[in-house]
C-alpha cells in the first residue's frame, strides 16, 4: 500500500507558510474559543480552560511553535511506525504543528483506514478536511466550515448509513469540555451507540482517544467498559516516534508529560449495531 510523502516546503514558500501555520493550531480549541456554546463562556474563562487543560506553558508554546513551523518543518526526516503489520508514515504538517503532538499518527492512521474502506464514511469533528482529505461527510457540533454539519452526534439524524465513521481524539471532549450536562462516561458511551447505529451492517466505528486526558474516560478504557470489538494502543517514546504496545503499556500514561499533549493513544473499532 503506497502512502503520500512528506511535503518539504521550499524556502520560497516560507512568508505564505507563516500565515498559514498562524491560523492552524488545535482545531477544536480554536473552535471551542469562538463559540458561546462552550462551556466557558468570555475570553478570560477560555483562557483559563486552557490552560486548565493544557498549562500555562502551553499557552506560549504553542503559538511560538506554529510561528517556528515552516522553518522546522523542512528538515524533519521522513520516519515510519508500524500498525496493524504496516509501516505508515508520520504525517508531518503546519496546521497544528502536527510534528510537535499525536497529529503525526493520527492523521496517518485516518488516511490508512480511509484507504481500507469503499462506501460512504463519516468524519466526527473536523480534522482530515485541514490535510487534504476532503471526499466524506463531516460533523463537528463546533467548528464551522464548508459542508461541515454543525450538529450534536448524539441527537443529529439522517436515514444515510455509513461504511466507516472515523473520529479523531474528539470522544474525549464529549461531556468534558462542550457544554453537555451529567457525566462524562455516559455521554460517551451514548454517542458511541448512536455513531453504531448508523453503520451500515458490514460498516466499522474507528475512534482514536488520548489518555490521561479525560479521567472517566480513562476508568472506562481501564475497565474495557467502552465496548469496542477491537482495540490497538500506540505509545509515545520521544518527541516523534511512536510505537504499537500492549494494553498494560499503555494504560495509565500521563498526558502532556514527558512530551506535549498526549503521550498515548488508544485506537478503539466498534462493529455496527441495529
Amino acid at each position: 500500500m503506497e502512502h503520500s510523502p512528506l511535503h518539504r516546503p521550499s524556502q520560497l514558500h516560507f512568508t505564505r507558510n507563516i500565515g498559514l501555520s498562524l491560523q492552524g493550531g488545535f482545531g477544536w480549541v480554536v473552535a471551542a474559543m469562538v463559540t458561546n456554546d462552550h462551556l466557558y463562556s468570555g475570553f478570560a474563562s477560555k483562557v483559563q480552560w486552557f490552560t486548565k487543560r493544557f498549562g500555562w506553558r502551553e499557552l506560549f508554546l504553542l503559538p511560538l511553535r506554529k510561528i517556528i513551523s515552516p522553518f522546522v518543518l523542512p528538515f524533519l526526516s521522513q520516519g515510519h511506525f508500524k500498525y496493524c503489520g504496516e509501516l505508515l508514515p508520520y504525517h508531518f504538517a503546519n496546521y497544528n504543528v502536527t510534528w510537535s503532538n499525536e497529529r503525526c499518527v493520527e492523521v496517518s492512521l485516518g488516511c490508512w483506514y480511509l484507504e481500507q474502506i469503499e462506501g460512504p464514511v463519516l468524519e466526527i469533528g473536523n480534522v482530515l478536511s485541514h490535510y487534504g482529505m476532503n471526499d466524506h461527510t463531516v460533523l463537528d457540533k463546533f467548528e464551522t466550515g464548508e459542508d461541515v454539519i454543525n450538529e450534536d452526534i448524539i441527537t443529529w439524524q439522517t436515514d444515510q448509513r455509513f461504511a466507516l465513521i472515523l473520529s479523531l481524539s474528539t470522544f474525549e471532549h464529549i461531556g468534558f469540555d462542550d457544554d453537555a450536562d451529567g457525566q462524562t462516561a455516559e455521554k460517551i458511551l451514548t454517542a458511541i451507540v448512536a455513531c453504531r447505529t448508523l453503520l451500515k451492517s458490514d460498516g466499522r466505528l474507528v475512534i482514536t482517544v488520548p489518555l490521561g486526558y479525560n479521567p472517566d474516560l480513562d476508568q472506562l478504557i481501564e475497565k474495557d467498559a467502552l465496548g469496542q470489538d477491537r482495540a490497538s494502543f500506540m505509545l509515545r517514546s520521544s518527541a516523534r516516534e511512536w510505537s504499537e504496545v500492549a494494553r498494560h503499556q499503555a494504560v495509565g500514561t500521563p498526558f502532556g508529560r514527558p512530551w506535549p499533549y498526549a503521550n498515548a493513544l488508544m485506537v478503539a473499532e466498534f462493529n455496527a449495531v441495529h
